[in-house]
């Protein structure tokens, strides 16, 4: 379990992240920087959007104090995770006061994924139920490089509603860093358990009604860091990739749908819109906290599924996976059917 300074880690995450929020609420802070409402948007009045810069405050301060105290090491991935977060925080920052081109933004991802290279996560075997592919180091590569790029955005793209990408960050977290204590790796453990706790910070502010937005500094470093935390995990044998695709999979199914959706209607996939599952919902009259704490028993329920059939055998693994991909189809035919009768 983790130990006494863990736990003081931890909490030192969550008061400086909720600290940072209750201060860039003041329109005397320059990071008060508003989002106004749009035609594209779900909210109705201009709210501050600084809470990713807090978050990400609190998780690289958690992580020097806890590198200080010789509860992380930097020999490792930390390292390269704390210049990536570093880079798409930044860039992030700048994009919430000054829109830069979707292409800018996605060279900057590129080059934070490449760090994952520089740390060794490379994955040598692609591992499925029941299957070890290996891997050549060219398609090993590419392949990263695609799913850290899916990862960060599609988090970006999910972060649209009050409490929506901050619950999804913490319960997401928490269920990795509980692999992280089963598995015994205790860097992992809680590096995650940071991420969480910052994230949870952040959610007291952002719950609905929310009070501030995460925006572009934080929505797509901790889509990076889902991506680089499960590509770390695999690397450990903590659990592999599908596992961790699971444990993130209303993001990703909702994310991966909505894309293609656009994609074959010929429609610009990088433009900010309301066509999200979770969007849907809120235009047909769920209010943002029916929305969202429903959303929260979906990825509670998609963690839990995770969990559990990680130990399984491989009939039960693919069974679990079949059952949550026919649960979101049926999720998104009843919203479709809905829409079409209102």
């Amino acid at each position: 379990m983790p130990s006494v300074s863990d736990w003081v880690l931890v909490l030192l995450a969550f008061a400086v992240s909720g600290g940072l929020c209750w201060r860039f609420l003041s329109p005397a802070s320059r990071f008060h920087v508003l989002d106004h409402p749009g035609e594209r948007s779900l909210h109705q009045q201009a709210t501050p959007r600084s809470g990713g810069v807090a978050i990400v405050t609190a998780i690289l301060l958690a992580w020097t104090v806890a590198a200080a105290i010789g509860e992380l090491s930097w020999s490792g991935e930390l390292a390269w995770l704390f210049a990536a977060v570093v880079l798409l925080a930044v860039t992030g920052g700048i994009d919430d006061r000054q829109d830069l081109s979707p292409l800018l933004r996605l060279l900057v991802q590129l080059l934070a994924a490449l760090a994952l290279l520089a740390a060794d996560l490379l994955p040598r075997n692609l591992q499925l139920p029941g299957m070890d592919i290996f891997l050549p180091g060219g398609a090993a590569a590419v392949l990263m490089l695609l799913y850290v790029l899916w990862m960060t955005n599609l988090y970006n793209f999910m972060d649209g509603m009050d409490g929506f990408a901050g619950g999804m960050a913490v319960i997401g977290f928490a269920v990795m860093a509980w692999l992280g204590w089963r598995g015994g790796d205790e860097d992992f453990l809680l590096a995650s358990l940071i991420v969480a706790a910052a994230s949870a910070g952040f959610l007291l502010f952002n719950f609905p009604p929310a009070r501030l937005f995460m925006g572009d500094a934080g929505a797509p470093v901790l889509g990076f860091l889902a991506a680089a935390f499960s590509l770390w995990a695999d690397r450990e044998g903590l659990f592999p990739l599908w596992v961790a695709v699971l444990i993130f999979s209303p993001f990703v199914a909702d994310a991966s749908y909505t894309l293609l959706r656009r994609l074959l209607a010929g429609r610009k996939v990088w433009q900010a819109h309301r066509e999200h599952v979770y969007q849907r919902l809120v235009q047909m009259g769920w209010s943002h906290r029916r929305t969202v704490l429903c959303s929260y028993a979906l990825m509670l329920a998609a963690g839990g599924a995770a969990v559990m059939a990680l130990n399984q055998n491989t009939f039960v693994q693919w069974a679990t996976m079949a059952s949550w991909a026919a649960a979101y189809a049926t999720v998104i035919l009843l919203v479709g059917l809905r829409e079409r009768r209102n």
